[in-house]
């Protein structure tokens, strides 16, 4: 590895680092913060779950778009899937967190069992919308620096994940939506 490698794989991880604390740090912070409650006269975003549901649902296939891409060895479409994917997570987060900063948290109202299956999947995509951070990023500079080997590595590990938590976030928008106000 040349030392100007080695030196941007060391800013690198330094950045994962920052951004995989203060990513959910932040959202922490700000998901509890509601402006309206602060005094502010900031109309409710009561319209972004659908969308943010479905741009995780576009992510999800677009991270399906992006493995079949480069097991057909097109390494190009594979990395402007995988682009967007970024881009469309990112979205999510922002409207996600507008759309709690700005609007009353809606309590899930089903019984019995369907209660304990939606809590397992929010609880499971919350956890794992956290720990996804790192790997995603690891993965990403991984290929940026062209370290293919370890980035087909933890990219095996990272897939699954972010296209779970792809997957459940729309999920668990299709099991709240009817109790939204």
């Amino acid at each position: 590895m040349s030392d100007a490698v080695a030196r941007d794989e060391q800013k690198f991880k330094l950045w994962i680092t920052v951004l995989s604390i203060a990513i959910p740090v932040a959202v922490a912070v700000l998901f509890g913060v509601n402006l309206r409650e602060l005094g502010l006269n900031v109309k409710p975003l009561t319209f972004l779950p659908p969308i943010y549901a479905s741009i995780n649902g576009l992510t999800a296939v677009l991270l399906v778009g992006a493995i079949l891409a480069i097991k057909k060895g097109n390494r190009k479409l594979h990395e402007r899937l995988i682009k967007f994917a970024l881009v469309c997570s990112s979205l999510f987060l922002v409207m996600y967190v507008a759309y709690h900063m700005t609007s009353d948290s809606t309590p899930y109202g089903g019984e019995g069992a369907m209660r304990y299956v939606y809590f397992f999947i929010l609880i499971s995509h919350i956890v794992l919308s956290v720990v996804i951070i790192p790997f995603v990023l690891v993965t990403y500079t991984r290929a940026l620096l062209g370290k293919f080997n370890a980035h087909k590595k933890i990219a095996r590990i990272a897939f699954p994940l972010w296209l779970y938590v792809a997957i459940t976030g729309v999920v668990v928008y299709l099991m709240i939506s009817p109790y939204y106000v």
